[in-house]
């Protein structure tokens, strides 16, 4: 056996450290850099690092696992070693009989907590704050309670990939409040937050969603028979997923046979978005004596959709719906309301839409009596990007410019290019080429995650399959990778075996303004190919990579601007033919103009990459 260590060694060169076993998956990595790569740049310490970090033995044992189809088995184990993404399992669920108070708490069951309890408040103060994964439960939480009163006050704040399950919460309950005060803010990539069945059949309890999710990024929301058979009960989201980009939201069977003046109020809700998308489906149906009222509705909000699907249909006496100051948003897709108060009975009931705006609203099957259109607006027009309408507040500064501001001494805006997703590692090429990949196979997956129906894991897993699966674009090239090797390969597939790798260094200057130092074009800056990998959340590390045809790519020292000391070193690509891009795109918003006319540049953000042809006349700061 030392016989064979010896050998290994010796094949991999200078590049394997005398102390390090050759059978890693890192030092294997490398010798595959040394026999697909062909010039004499130094190895990546970028993708170096990326690396699995199992040591030979386990690298062994989980490639025998997945193998044979029972990795599932060990995924515990297998996640910690591997430096992978999985939630874990709940712990115990959790009951009380006195008032607590939850203060800088992360993942927790709180299934049956508070449950038939009398009086009493529970408070849930910046509770998971800056958690990456957050996977919480409360499950029939204050079920069957009286005049008990629940606070989540500044509750997951800054999190990523939510996993929040409100099962059942408040179900029963008589009296008391639920208050969700800056709920979920500034979370990114939001995985599920759940509210299914919740404050079923409760009596005259408030529920207040106040700045809930605001200043979020791509996430869901699910209100699944939220409300139903209640009696009077008053639910209030106030500020309710302010200035938030492209969250989706599920409003199903909502105050579904609500009774006894069961009051919604939907204020500033959505406002100054952009790309939301909001399902109404069955929501009101079969209300009795209720008030709903959407006041600033998507308030210059960016091309929103909105479903109204059956929305109070079949309601009865004296339901009233407001829709003040809705959907006055920049938008180019639909607001479709379908069934929208048909068959609902009683000459009280009144549908109100005052200073209601959008080209793009559909009435199908339209309740043909008691309908107000007050100072309804008929043709919201989208703004022309090159008209130089303000628009471009929706993207954030920084984010995309000209290739004439990479030059030294430019005063820049820099975007917030730091790396927000959970930190993992590729897997071995032994393991992962075992594993499925393909939404055909979305049950062996799920088995092997153990990501539960309607899971947020389960939603990870398919977003991914399907932007993997998704077919190329025009002259596109693109593959999904999940190990170093399999990169490799697909970047010299395309670009040759002479190929070097850029990143930008760290994500020092970001949100900030910078100035540009000294600039240097990859290949002398002439017009050049290049292979991009932006990361996909996924239990390991996933890289979506592409071909980008006719790009300069640049590196540039980023200095702070009042004391010009370097504090990154960025990478920058520059697309030359914008003809096939979308007219909307936040580029055009940005820059003032259309697809086709302009470049468009932007910075490599922190942990993504882009390969290029190797310049053989050198270079300063390599990936």
């Amino acid at each position: 056996m030392q016989v064979e260590l010896e050998l290994a060694a010796g094949a991999a060169g200078h590049d394997v450290n005398a102390k390090e076993n050759p059978f890693t998956p890192k030092a294997y990595l490398m010798r595959y850099w040394d026999k697909t790569i062909h010039n004499n740049l130094p190895k990546s310490p970028f993708l170096l690092s990326k690396a699995s970090p199992l040591d030979a033995v386990d690298s062994s044992r989980f490639a025998k696992l997945a193998e044979q189809g029972t990795l599932s088995t060990a995924l515990p184990s297998f996640c910690s070693s591997a430096n992978l993404f999985c939630f874990p399992d709940l712990s115990p669920s959790s009951n009380h009989d006195t008032d607590s108070d939850f203060a800088v708490y992360n993942n927790k069951n709180f299934t049956n907590y508070g449950s038939g309890k009398v009086g009493g408040v529970d408070s849930f103060k910046n509770y998971s704050d800056g958690e990456p994964v957050p996977n919480l439960s409360f499950h029939r939480y204050s079920g069957e309670s009286t005049s008990h009163n629940d606070k989540f006050n500044s509750y997951s704040s800054q999190g990523q990939s939510i996993n929040q399950r409100f099962d059942k919460y408040g179900s029963s309950a008589t009296g008391g409040s639920g208050d969700f005060s800056t709920y979920n803010p500034d979370n990114n990539d939001l995985g599920i937050s759940q509210f299914t069945t919740y404050s079923n059949q409760g009596n005259r309890r408030a529920q207040s969603f106040s700045t809930y999710s605001n200043k979020g990024n791509a996430g869901k929301e699910s209100f699944s028979s939220y409300g139903n058979n209640g009696e009077g009960a008053r639910n209030e989201f106030k500020a309710y997923l302010h200035d938030t980009n492209a969250m989706e939201t599920h409003f199903k069977s909502y105050s579904e046979a609500a009774h006894g003046g069961a009051n919604d109020t939907f204020k500033s809700y959505g406002a100054d978005g952009a790309f939301p998308i909001e399902f109404f489906k069955s929501y009101g149906n079969g209300g009795n004596a209720g008030v709903e009222s959407f006041k600033e509705y998507n308030l210059n909000t960016f091309i929103a959709s909105d479903y109204f699907k059956t929305y109070a249909e079949n309601s009865k006496a004296s339901q009233k719906v407001n829709f003040a100051a809705y959907g006055t948003s920049i938008s180019a897709r639909p607001h479709d309301f379908t069934r929208y108060g048909q068959n609902a009975k009683g000459h009280q009931n009144q549908i109100d839409f005052k200073t209601y705006g959008s080209a793009y609203t559909k009435f199908k099957d339209y309740a043909k009596s008691g309908v107000t259109f007050a100072n309804y607006t008929e043709g919201t027009p989208v703004p022309n990007p090159s008209s130089g309408s303000s628009v471009n507040r929706w993207v954030e500064p920084g984010k995309f410019f000209r290739e004439s501001m990479l030059k030294n001494g430019t005063l820049m805006p820099m975007p917030d290019i730091r790396d927000r997703m959970p930190r993992r590692s590729f897997l071995p090429r032994s393991i992962v080429s075992n594993l499925p990949f393909t939404s055909s196979k979305l049950n062996q997956l799920k088995e092997i995650f153990h990501a539960s129906d309607n899971s947020t894991m389960e939603s990870i897993i398919k977003d991914a399959l399907s932007d993997c699966e998704r077919a190329p674009s025009k002259g596109e090239t693109k593959r999904c990778v999940g190990s170093a090797e399999d990169m490799i390969d697909f970047a010299t597939s395309v670009l040759g075996n002479n190929v070097a790798l850029h990143t930008t260094e760290n994500a020092k200057g970001s949100k900030q303004d910078i100035m540009i130092g000294t600039v240097k074009g990859i290949n002398g800056g002439e017009v050049t190919k290049s292979v991009s990998c932006h990361q996909s959340l996924y239990p390991y590390l996933l890289y979506y990579c592409h071909s980008v045809p006719e790009v300069r790519v640049y590196e540039a020292d980023i200095l702070e601007p009042k004391t010009m000391a370097k504090i990154n070193h960025g990478v920058a690509i520059c697309h030359l033919d914008t003809s096939s891009w979308s007219a909307t795109h936040g580029a055009f918003l940005t820059l003032g103009s259309s697809p086709g006319r302009i470049e468009v540049c932007h910075w490599i953000f922190e942990n993504d990459l882009t390969w290029t042809i190797a310049d053989v006349r050198g270079y300063s700061h390599l990936g």
